[in-house]
């Protein structure tokens, strides 16, 4: 089970400067179940348990948005028997957490296409989001078939038809707008990408979203991703100055949203 904030990290995180919204490149259950001896699915399930306490951390430190990469486009061209073990797991995690989150005021939402899940799996994400829709309290959102390619490719399809129906012009066409076509274009951008497993690189995950958000990698695989390291990950964000490309540090957002 992850492991308690140590005294030090307490005190640290205190003041800190807290990521509205967090997104993280969730790497390292097969090596994880390599290096335990166990079968990979093994490895997926222990992910899952590393899922609920970061969620359980990001309410506690007051992190509004979580985003996780759980099965990316390019996750189809693995061997068969695992993508239908990972998409298993995804089924009965959805039939036996959300009701939790539900309670605990945590809106669940899927960004990714569908049209290649099964129609049962389709069913459970839209029951999920339907069930979770009013709650305020933070966002979990789960990237499912999805790549930051095909984020700003089917924004620039949106557009594409708005031109050919005449409604808008080419010249029209900019930064902002595609911004508000992308997936989860509502919430704020994320703050900080983490990743896991020893990878430098962000492998396609929202890449539009991440232009200027901060990135932190870590050697430590996913199912041993433990509170007191996402705490961590947390101080080193709250330690860096974030410019957005001027010369003087952007406005910090304090625990409560507010500019510091």
């Amino acid at each position: 089970m992850p492991t308690s904030t140590s005294p030090d990290l307490d005190d640290e995180l205190n003041d800190t400067v807290v990521p509205r919204h967090v997104a993280i490149i969730m790497d390292g259950n097969n090596r994880w179940a390599k290096r335990n001896g166990v079968a990979g699915p093994a490895g997926h399930r222990a992910g899952v348990e590393t899922v609920r306490g970061v969620i359980r951390s990001c309410r506690d430190h007051g992190v509004k948005v979580l985003t996780l990469f759980a099965f990316s486009s390019e996750n189809w061209g693995r061997p068969q028997p695992e993508v239908r073990a990972l998409l298993a797991l995804l089924s009965r995690y959805l039939r036996n957490e959300v009701l939790q989150m539900h309670k605990d005021g945590i809106c669940l939402r899927f960004i990714g296409q569908r049209t290649n899940f099964s129609r049962g799996l389709c069913k459970l994400m839209e029951r999920s989001e339907k069930l979770t829709a009013g709650n305020t309290v933070s966002t979990v959102v789960i990237a499912l078939d999805y790549g930051g390619q095909w984020d700003i490719a089917q924004a620039a399809q949106k557009l594409a038809a708005q031109v050919k129906e005449g409604t808008l012009q080419p010249q029209d066409i900019d930064a902002d707008l595609i911004d508000q076509n992308v997936s989860i274009s509502d919430l704020p951008r994320p703050d900080l990408c983490i990743r896991t497993g020893g990878d430098a690189r962000i492998s396609n995950f929202m890449l539009w979203h991440f232009a200027y958000s901060e990135l932190y990698f870590t050697n430590t695989l996913w199912p041993d991703f433990a509170e007191e390291e996402f705490a961590g990950a947390l101080a080193d964000y709250s330690s860096r100055e974030r410019r957005f490309g001027l010369r003087e540090p952007a406005p910090s957002i304090s625990r409560e949203g507010e500019h510091a």
